[in-house]
């Protein structure tokens, strides 16, 4: 009966587990507190969280659970991630839900969307002093862009062995954007400039915003084809939006299909930050990095947002070059409100929209030429 007894214990978690395990089985359900209790990102730190408790449960290796083992259930599910599949799809849904109309209102304001991905190439260079190889430098260079899907996307093509730190990296600084982004805008902003009024956009027409999508494709195509999977996607799902004839695609593009491939891409790489395998002293260093790319990308859209300033008659107010990073639509919300902590009746929401989504086309450029350059 002991012998039955012991064979028992040592086939459960209490005797597997591992501190490793258990730091990010804490982390997981920091994850869960922030997303419910905190509202930040919930639809993606609540699905990540979940699954760092899944890839945590310490388990004997070889019975085909382990997200790490070739016939797991899990393992089949996160091909969707080491293969770039998901974030294609979310990129569709984010394009049916996209209205780029600010943008095309006042084109100028995607140079502040190009500006912040600075951030991108310049923890790039980082990555490459901190000793990091090109390919995974690159890929941890695209933290900057503060776009999850992307980042997924480009770690999975370039240093696949990296996704769970670069995701986890990622999406935690796009969930923090209340946190980060409100002290560097103060700091490299004077209070005149926060009160900066800004003119009422033209509006756009439907032939506009219809053409817009099929233009924008291929002109960034051509200039950065590697982006295409990402770019192709989120001009589509645009264009099903704006044609209004195949609206029942949109719907399906912008609620069920990017549900279901955000909740599989948040359990998959939550569950991939396995302890043994996610605690590395690399780990440490991406997500250091990570929140240096975010503030340096960040303090470039407010400091080209300024520099503009110089040569335009109707100035802009530089808070909305913090919305150049493509955490869509949380910048443009903390631009809105930081603005109207100033004065409460200046909106600037709709003007943040520009560069945040521009920002968006940015970041997908930007890893279509890191996958590009590292590619040969």
């Amino acid at each position: 009966m002991d012998a039955l007894f012991l064979d028992f214990y040592h086939n459960t978690g209490f005797y597997l587990w591992d501190y490793r395990y258990i730091i990010m089985i804490i982390v997981g359900m920091v994850f869960i507190y922030l997303g419910i209790a905190k509202d930040y990102e919930p639809l993606l730190l609540v699905p990540i969280g979940f699954g760092m408790l899944i890839g945590n449960i310490p388990i004997f290796k070889g019975l085909g659970l382990g997200i790490y083992e070739n016939n797991s259930v899990l393992h089949y599910l996160y091909f969707g991630v080491t293969q770039g599949i998901y974030p294609p799809l979310i990129f569709l849904g984010i394009g049916a839900m996209t209205d780029f109309s600010t943008l095309l209102a006042r084109p100028v304001l995607m140079l502040l969307g190009a500006a912040a991905q600075m951030g991108v190439f310049l923890t790039f260079l980082g990555a490459l002093a901190l000793g990091f190889e090109g390919n995974e430098a690159a890929a941890i260079g695209i933290i900057g862009g503060a776009d999850g899907p992307t980042a997924i996307f480009l770690t999975a093509k370039l240093a696949p062995h990296l996704i769970g730190p670069i995701a986890v990296a990622a999406y935690s600084y796009m969930a923090l954007v209340p946190v980060i982004q409100p002290p560097i805008m103060k700091l490299l902003t004077t209070r005149k400039e926060r009160l900066i009024r800004m003119e009422e956009p033209r509006d756009v027409t439907k032939r506009e915003k219809i053409i817009f999508p099929i233009v924008a494709f291929v002109l960034c195509c051509f200039l950065a084809p590697a982006a295409l999977p990402l770019l192709g996607m989120l001009c589509f799902g645009n264009l099903l939006k704006e044609a209004v004839v195949t609206e029942r695609l949109a719907v399906t593009a912008r609620t069920s299909l990017i549900d279901i491939a955000t909740i599989l891409l948040g359990v998959t790489v939550g569950a991939s930050t396995q302890g043994d395998v996610f605690l590395t002293t690399a780990s440490v260093k991406i997500f250091v990095l990570g929140a240096l790319s975010f503030g340096v990308a960040t303090a470039c859209g407010l400091l080209f947002a300024k520099i503009m300033n110089l040569f335009l008659k109707t100035k802009i107010n530089p808070l909305i070059g913090a919305a150049g990073v493509s955490a869509v639509p949380d910048s443009a919300r903390v631009v809105h409100m930081v603005g109207q902590r100033e004065d409460p009746t200046n909106f600037l929401l709709m003007h943040a929209m520009a560069p945040n989504v521009s920002g968006v086309i940015g970041s997908a450029i930007a890893a279509g030429v890191l996958w590009s350059l590292m590619a040969h």
